[in-house]
C-alpha cells in the first residue's frame, strides 16, 4: 500500500469507543494501520462495548479486519512484546501515531521514555524520529503529575487532545459526540473525513 501508515494504540482508560471508532475510520480511509491493544484495554473494551476481542494478535487482526472491512494486509496487530514489529524501530517509523484513549499510566511512561512494552517503545520511536504523536487522555480530574507530563510532552511537539467533545454541532447521540473527538484526531494526522460539520458551516460536509 502506498499511503503512509498510522500506528494506533488503545490503552486501558475509559473511552474505548473512541479508539475503536478511530480504527474504523482509518481503515475506511484506506490507510495502513499498525494496531496495539494493551491487556487493560481489552478489559475495558469488554466492559464498555459488546465486543469480545480474541486474545492473540493474529486472531484479533482477523476479527477486526472482518468487522471493519479492512483490505488484505491493511491492518496489522502487534503484541506488547513483539519487538520485531516495524513500529519498534526508527528505520520503519510510521508517519504518525495516536494513543486513543491514552491512560495516565501510558502518558507517564511516554513522558519518561520508559519503553517497557511495544506501545511505549513505538511512542518513543515516533518522538525521537520527530514524527506526529497524538495522545487522547480520558481522565478527570487531572493531578499535577498528569498535567506536568502533558506539558513536558507538549513542549516536545506532542499533541495532547483530551476526549472532550464540543456541542456546537448539536449532537443527537453518543455516536455524534464520539465522532467529534475522532474527527479532531483525524484532522491532526491529515486524514480526510466527513464526520462532523466545520465551524461556520451547516450540516455534515459531503
Amino acid at each position: 500500500m502506498s499511503r503512509k501508515a498510522v500506528t494506533l494504540a488503545i490503552t486501558g482508560a475509559s473511552g474505548a469507543v473512541y479508539g475503536l471508532r478511530l480504527l474504523e475510520c482509518l481503515i475506511q480511509s484506506g490507510r495502513p494501520v499498525y494496531l496495539m491493544v494493551s491487556p487493560p484495554a481489552q478489559v475495558v473494551i469488554a466492559t464498555e462495548t459488546d465486543l469480545d476481542l480474541p486474545g492473540t494478535p493474529a486472531a484479533m487482526q482477523g476479527f477486526l479486519s472482518e468487522r471493519f472491512g479492512a483490505a488484505p494486509d491493511q491492518l496489522q496487530v502487534f503484541g506488547r512484546e513483539q519487538w520485531m514489529a516495524p513500529v519498534a524501530s526508527g528505520s520503519a517509523a510510521p508517519d504518525s501515531m495516536v494513543v486513543c484513549p491514552c491512560s495516565t499510566g501510558t502518558l507517564s511512561a511516554i513522558a519518561t521514555g520508559a519503553s517497557n512494552n511495544l506501545i511505549e517503545r513505538a511512542a518513543d520511536v515516533v518522538l525521537k524520529e520527530r514524527r506526529r504523536l497524538v495522545l487522547v487522555p480520558r481522565e478527570a480530574p487531572l493531578s499535577a503529575i498528569h498535567l506536568e507530563h502533558m506539558l513536558n510532552l507538549s513542549r516536545l511537539g506532542v499533541t495532547i487532545m483530551p476526549a472532550a467533545p464540543g456541542f456546537y454541532h448539536h449532537p443527537k447521540s453518543i455516536e455524534d459526540l464520539v465522532d467529534f473527538v475522532v474527527g479532531r484526531v483525524l484532522d491532526h494526522i491529515d486524514v480526510e473525513h466527513a464526520l462532523v460539520p466545520r465551524w461556520g458551516y451547516r450540516g455534515k460536509p459531503g
